[in-house]
């Protein structure tokens, strides 16, 4: 079994990002990365630090706006219409969730697609959908396709089978591995809560993607020997033996699944840290799109 290292990849990712950056400012130019934060949630307040952190890191310009709960969706989307027309930012990230009360969909219909730095936007996801490479793809999926690439697991004519059909993960990634070219030409399979026959599905499949959101959901019995299992889950379960009293766990049950993999990623230190390098890389596009540099 191979354990698949996020957080190295990761690293080689931010390396490379680093020197394009430095590259892009020596043209004149600094990428600038706007994160906006509505309400306390303790999770998205603890990402948006570490967005914040890695872009100081990788020496881009970091601007992070941290709004009430209360705040009201018009004068959101008056935020992001600012951050639209401000010269110094090429990526726009309205962290999710917001508060019930905001429509999400249009907050992110508001952001200029070539700043969605996550992909969501309508323009993005029509652009996945045809193959287009002048769109973003969200971080997930693409820290997703990069691990397979990096691991040097091969994609084109490889069964996937991806748990979940979500906007964030599922359906963009399916979409991503689906497309032509390199880290595409899967053959690729969707299953979700209502599929029947689930584990007999992801047995047949070469490369299992568990984005399900439910703890420890992928058994033994649905992976086959010698699969590639990536864990995109990220999940809290009680731990008294921890100070914190909990512990985080992904989608599958890796103590028992590992032993009949060929690769797997672990949780924590798999997919999550390639999610924050993709979000950099997508940003130091965006800025390179925006001011027609090479």
């Amino acid at each position: 079994m191979n354990l698949i290292d996020g957080k190295l990849i990761a690293q080689k990712i931010h390396t490379e990002t680093r020197a394009a950056a430095e590259r892009t400012k020596a043209q004149g130019v600094t990428p600038g990365l706007a994160v906006v934060l509505v309400g306390d949630d303790p999770a998205s307040r603890a990402y948006v630090r570490s967005k914040d952190k890695m872009c100081r890191e990788l020496g881009l310009h970091s601007v992070k706006h941290e709004l009430a709960a209360t705040t009201t969706q018009e004068d959101l989307i008056a935020l992001v219409q600012q951050l639209n027309d401000d010269p110094a930012i090429h990526g726009i990230l309205v962290q999710s969730p917001p508060p019930s009360h905001i429509d999400e969909s249009a907050v992110i219909a508001a952001i200029d697609p070539r700043k969605d730095v996550d992909g969501f936007h309508p323009i993005n996801v029509a652009k996945l959908t045809l193959g287009d490479p002048t769109g973003f793809v969200p971080c997930t999926p693409l820290g997703c396709q990069r691990l397979l690439v990096e691991s040097g697991i091969e994609i084109a004519g490889a069964h996937v089978v991806v748990l979940g059909r979500s906007m964030i993960v599922g359906k963009p990634l399916a979409l991503l591995l689906m497309n032509k070219g390199k880290g595409g030409d899967a053959t690729v399979t969707v299953v979700h809560s209502r599929s029947k026959n689930l584990a007999e599905i992801t047995r047949s499949a070469d490369i299992v993607i568990a984005a399900i959101g439910r703890a420890h959901f992928v058994k033994a019995e649905h992976v086959r020997e010698g699969a590639v299992v990536i864990d995109v889950g990220i999940n809290r379960v009680d731990d008294p033996s921890n100070a914190k009293g909990y512990k985080l766990v992904g989608d599958v049950d890796f103590d028992n699944v590992a032993p009949k993999c060929r690769a797997i990623t672990p949780v924590p230190g798999g997919v999550g840290p390639m999610t924050i390098a993709m979000l950099m890389a997508n940003t130091i596009a965006a800025c390179r799109r925006i001011h027609s540099l090479d």
